[in-house]
């Protein structure tokens, strides 16, 4: 197979077929192929990227969940962000998430800042 930019469903089809086959060769990683087989997968998730993009998760709903991963209650908050009231109203999204308070979840909860921003 000839590497090339894959512009059309029809070449990604084809780079999918064709990277399944050398997986199912098991080719050594360090090998001409093995590298051959490392750039058509940069070309495949290339075009993935392109055009078949992940939205971002929601912010309050990862905040939500990020929290109750660690235990993190809304008054463990207090007087970082305000009161436990205003922490629930923006968890509840009464009131907007300013880029202060993204900054606090972020460093607080290891949130990733694109996340928290989209």
């Amino acid at each position: 197979m000839e590497l090339e930019v894959i512009k059309s469903e029809e070449q990604y089809e084809r780079a999918l077929d064709w990277v399944n086959a050398q997986l199912d060769k098991k080719i050594k990683p360090d090998s001409p192929e093995g590298r051959k087989l490392e750039i058509a997968l940069v070309l495949i998730k290339a075009y993935e990227d392109q055009n078949f993009p992940i939205p971002y998760p929601d912010p309050i709903e990862t905040i939500k969940q990020r929290m109750e991963e660690l235990g993190v209650k809304n008054q463990d908050f207090v007087g970082k962000i305000g009161s436990k009231g205003y922490i629930s109203s923006i968890l509840n999204r009464r009131k907007p998430m300013t880029l202060e308070i993204a900054k606090i979840f972020h460093k607080e909860l290891k949130i990733p800042a694109e996340i928290l921003l989209s």
